[in-house]
């Protein structure tokens, strides 16, 4: 994968950390956190912004400026120093969001001017989402420069590759979901048009990196952030097949819900690269899953919570644990010891 041999087929999944210093900038404590689990096949980093608009949630970390870029080279240098292999995923949130986490008289972005239903963390506690100004046509290609502007910064700084946060309700998302995607120009409407977006952010990340650099996380048919997707699969098969034949690094796959297999299969026989999968599990997914790989529905397997609680995942996944339990409620907050300490196995 993007020119490296894995040592093993174990991913550390994406999650939203919220530890970043003011300015967007990594810390010791986050190079403490991924390197301690650089015993990973591949880390995957929290969704970092490639714009100051792309900004979701409080204390989030950023790669659109150098200063941004030289604090994630300290953490790339200790996990690549720790044996690891490390791709940072380029979140950006869209209109999941709030104008007091964004500097400038900034408001959150999106393909429409539809608000989603909910509430985002701020400074001052719960607030409700706004509805977003919609980007017009040049601002969509200015966006798509943004990325690929994060992406250079994301190699400079020493990652192994990119990960595109297509999944989750945030901005790639948007444009491929029917319910957030209203528009009639060339970014909405037919389901060519609303893949178009993700498909124009791989080509130009791929320009600028390398497209054995450059990835794709999708969920399809996610609600999570208000997305409404009532037949994803015709759409996913669509974006799957454009992207295919620019040869990423790999197509990362967050299942949601039981029936999720299918889709998941239909887009593992499509895609000729290597699939990684979060799959839909009954609680926290071990080492039950790893038939996944055994019976060729994956190639890598993404963790998240398990490996939260227990850094050395790949080597209790080998013994078939035992597992440290995840408690949620020490994963947040300047008290969140649960970030960095652990039990000894």
């Amino acid at each position: 994968m993007a020119g490296s041999l894995l040592p093993n087929r174990i991913a550390l999944a994406p999650m939203t950390r919220s530890r970043a210093a003011e300015g967007g900038l990594a810390t010791g404590l986050v190079a403490e956190y991924y390197t301690q689990r650089a015993s990973a096949g591949l880390i995957i980093s929290e969704g970092i912004q490639p714009s100051a608009v792309g900004q979701g949630y409080p204390f989030t970390p950023g790669l659109h400026n150098a200063e941004q870029g030289a604090a994630w080279r300290e953490v790339t240098d200790s996990v690549h120093a720790a044996g690891g292999r490390i791709f940072a995923q380029l979140m950006h949130s869209g209109r999941i969001g709030h104008p007091s986490l964004l500097p400038d008289g900034l408001v959150p972005v999106a393909p429409s001017a539809v608000a989603a239903e909910g509430q985002v963390f701020t400074a001052d506690g719960l607030q409700d989402f706004v509805t977003p100004h919609e980007l017009t046509g040049a601002e969509v290609r200015a966006t798509i420069a943004d990325f690929a502007e994060a992406a250079r910064h994301a190699v400079e700084a020493g990652f192994d590759g990119v990960e595109l946060h297509g999944a989750n309700g945030y901005l790639i998302h948007q444009f491929l979901a029917p319910g957030s995607n209203l528009r009639t120009d060339e970014w909405g409407g037919t389901a060519e048009n609303r893949i178009r977006f993700a498909v124009e952010v791989v080509k130009a990340v791929a320009a600028a990196i390398g497209a054995e650099r450059t990835a794709l996380r999708v969920s399809p048919g996610n609600p999570y952030n208000g997305i409404s997707e009532p037949d994803p699969r015709p759409v996913y098969e669509a974006l799957v097949k454009e992207i295919d034949g620019l040869g990423p690094a790999y197509l990362h796959v967050m299942e949601y819900g039981p029936e999720a297999r299918e889709t998941t299969l239909a887009l593992r026989k499509q895609f000729s690269g290597p699939l990684v999968l979060n799959p839909a599990t009954d609680g926290p997914t071990d080492h039950r899953a790893l038939t996944l790989i055994e019976d060729g529905t994956a190639d890598l397997l993404a963790f998240g919570a398990l490996f939260l609680a227990n850094p050395d995942l790949p080597e209790r996944l080998r013994a078939q644990g035992p597992y440290n339990t995840p408690d949620p409620a020490t994963f947040f907050g300047g008290d969140a010891r649960g970030y960095t300490d652990y039990p000894a196995l």
